[in-house]
């Protein structure tokens, strides 16, 4: 890892295509300036603002969630997302019991008493549930026996447990007192996302208006069937106020719904990865702390042995889901790059919504193109260099 200061690194920006120079000093982007770069311009890497991913349940063996997490593996994962181009990311607590959760937030907390870039990549942590609910097919593959209805108390010792901490909570809105819970959290700072729900459309349009701003990996974590319409799908797309995560895996969502939501919401779609600690792995059958038995394919799909239509989260970094974007052309590498990085940043109200601009943190990432894939050259860190490719 460099040490800090002034840097600078030249490839092509990841919106003009132009060779540009990027200037750091003290952590922060002063300059972008285009250059004439004397050479061949196909060695030069892609650079853009870092990968934001706003759904990190785990990665490559280490989960935040079960008994046997532990502290140290905050810092494995962190180091395991700078390799795929992260340098922002939210822990995701899932449903549990009361206990576990607590134990989970508390496991991350301790891992970032220290400043520094680790503590500096975890902008937050997303409570997914246990607000949830515990319907087949809604839940997906959250523990039905932990599902509960929105406790503004409990989370706030839940949050006093992470350090104040806590930024982003999936909840179902179709719970009683659910439009008081929103209001308290958007007055606290913490967003409210809609997930793992089979809220009727006129709950879902009450949760909006009650402050909810997103749609947690919209598509999935709803009934393996739905009334043609009205519909919560239909609904979350057509209301402007909810921003719409998706994962883009190949697995979660056809090609025809991505195009969809593409289309309709626009500067609000939104990737994350809801990777868990099977990212990375073999394929075969796997026990999960939460899910319990699962079995990764070959393709890369994770599904419940108990019933392969219910996804077990994602086995794919975020970068798979620019890759793929791209790929299928269903956006351009700047759109599918803004999905990944500037746009979860600004839901967060992160200053790295500026993206590549001076004045912006120096987050940044940059990309080379391999056998018609993406892979990460560099990953650089409030101005330092936390990963470098050794091609």
């Amino acid at each position: 890892m460099s040490s800090p200061g002034e840097l600078s690194v030249i490839g092509r920006h990841y919106r003009s295509g132009r060779c540009v120079l990027v200037a750091v000093c003290g952590g922060m982007i002063a300059e972008v300036r285009e250059i004439e770069y004397v050479g061949d311009d196909g060695e030069l890497p892609w650079i853009g603002p870092g990968f934001v991913d706003l759904q990190v349940n785990g990665m490559a063996g280490d989960d935040f969630n079960g008994e046997a997490a532990e502290a140290a593996a905050t810092a494995r994962i962190t180091e395991s997302l700078w390799r795929h181009g992260v340098t922002s990311y939210c822990p995701t607590v899932i449903t549990n019991s009361s206990e576990r959760i607590e134990r989970s937030l508390s496991l991350i907390a301790t891992a970032l008493a220290q400043p520094g870039p680790l503590t500096d990549s975890v902008v937050g942590i997303h409570l997914e549930g246990p607000f949830i609910s515990g319907e087949p097919g809604a839940k997906g593959a959250h523990p039905a026996e932990h599902v509960q209805a929105p406790d503004w108390e409990r989370l706030q010792r839940w949050n006093a447990a992470s350090g104040g901490r806590l930024r982003l909570v999936t909840m179902a809105p179709e719970w009683e007192g659910s439009l008081d819970f929103i209001r308290a959290c958007r007055a606290a700072g913490i967003v409210v996302s809609l997930g793992h729900t089979a809220a009727s459309p006129e709950q879902l349009e009450a949760a909006a208006a009650a402050g909810a701003a997103m749609s947690t990996h919209f598509g999935n974590g709803v009934a393996t069937m739905l009334p043609r319409h009205p519909n919560g799908l239909w609904t979350q797309l057509a209301d402007d106020r909810l921003a719409c995560c998706v994962i883009a895996d190949g697995h979660h969502l056809p090609d025809s719904v991505l195009r969809v939501v593409y289309r309709v919401k626009g500067p609000q779609m939104i990737l994350v990865s809801d990777a868990v600690q099977l990212c990375g792995m073999a394929p075969g059958q796997y026990r999960m702390p939460v899910g319990g038995d699962v079995v990764l394919t070959a393709e890369g799909r994770l599904h419940l042995h108990s019933d392969e239509r219910l996804l077990a989260g994602s086995a794919s970094p975020l970068l798979y889901g620019v890759r793929h974007l791209v790929s299928r052309g269903i956006a351009g590498l700047a759109e599918a790059w803004d999905m990944a990085s500037v746009r979860p940043a600004e839901q967060l109200a992160m200053p790295q919504a500026r993206g590549l601009e001076p004045g912006a943190p120096a987050d940044l990432t940059l990309l080379v193109e391999r056998d018609g894939a993406y892979r990460v050259r560099q990953t650089i860190k409030s101005g330092l260099s936390v990963y470098k490719s050794n091609e």
